[in-house]
């Protein structure tokens, strides 16, 4: 790996985090970005942090064990979470694991887990405060009045909130008011909508750090997974069962 990427030091669990300081990449060097959405960016400085954010992406599914990423491509929903993908028309069942990115400071992090996990991750530099102002953005009722008596834990509350919001994959659809957080735990687990969130914060390199993970359902097979399901099972009943045409190379 990149030796200037960083394996962050998460407790237990079975994902995995990285972080990397932005480099100057040319698309040629990112098989996962994408061409058409580069070419959107109006400022070389989103461009750079894109690109940053997605050559990191490649290294950590390469250390996670994912082959050839000509094969994958990085979809959006309707709520722009990303998630990975095989691209059309290529016949690849293993499964994929769920994908976090994100940018601050001059650095670009990422965050894995298995598929049935979601998964969320945010940084910020320790310097950078947030202004009293934006308070009420963020908090409500109670919550609200421990971070105006405690301005201090401002900053670390949003990273918390912004990795919640990127782990449900509603982004800013999820109103940061409406998550309900212990202000000085680094640990703790919350209820939204139904599901449980593990929500943990530590301090690295410089930044303030969150990770938040949920259980979430495996997306369901697309049209060409179930045939490429049937054509296996096919073949695994008759050995002797094929695809198209039998080639005798000899004979050629």
């Amino acid at each position: 790996m990149d030796s200037s990427v960083i394996e962050l030091p998460l407790s237990g669990g079975v994902h995995r985090a990285f972080m990397m300081p932005f480099k100057d990449l040319s698309l040629e060097k990112v098989p996962l970005a994408n061409p058409d959405e580069v070419a959107t960016f109006v400022t070389e400085k989103r461009r750079r942090e894109h690109l940053s954010g997605r050559y990191l992406l490649g290294l950590a599914l390469s250390e996670w064990g994912c082959g050839d990423l000509s094969y994958l491509e990085v979809q959006r929903d309707e709520f722009r979470a990303p998630r990975l993908a095989y691209i059309q028309g290529v016949w690849q069942r293993r499964a994929l694991p769920s994908i976090s990115i994100g940018h601050a400071g001059g650095h670009a992090f990422v965050a894995l887990a298995p598929a049935e996990v979601g998964i969320g991750i945010d940084g910020e530099l320790l310097e950078r405060e947030l202004a009293v102002n934006a308070f009420d953005l963020m908090a409500k009722g109670e919550e609200l009045h421990e971070l105006l008596s405690q301005p201090q834990h401002a900053m670390r509350m949003w990273v918390k909130k912004e990795a919640v919001q990127k782990a449900m994959g509603l982004g800013m659809h999820l109103n940061p008011r409406d998550i309900q957080l212990s202000i000085e735990s680094n640990n703790q687990i919350i209820s939204i909508e139904n599901l449980k969130i593990q929500l943990d914060y530590y301090e690295h390199n410089g930044y303030r750090i969150a990770l938040a993970t949920t259980p979430q359902e495996v997306r369901p097979m697309s049209a060409e997974d179930t045939l490429l399901e049937e054509t296996r099972s096919a073949m695994d009943a008759n050995p002797d069962w094929g695809v198209g045409c039998k080639t005798n190379r000899k004979g050629l």
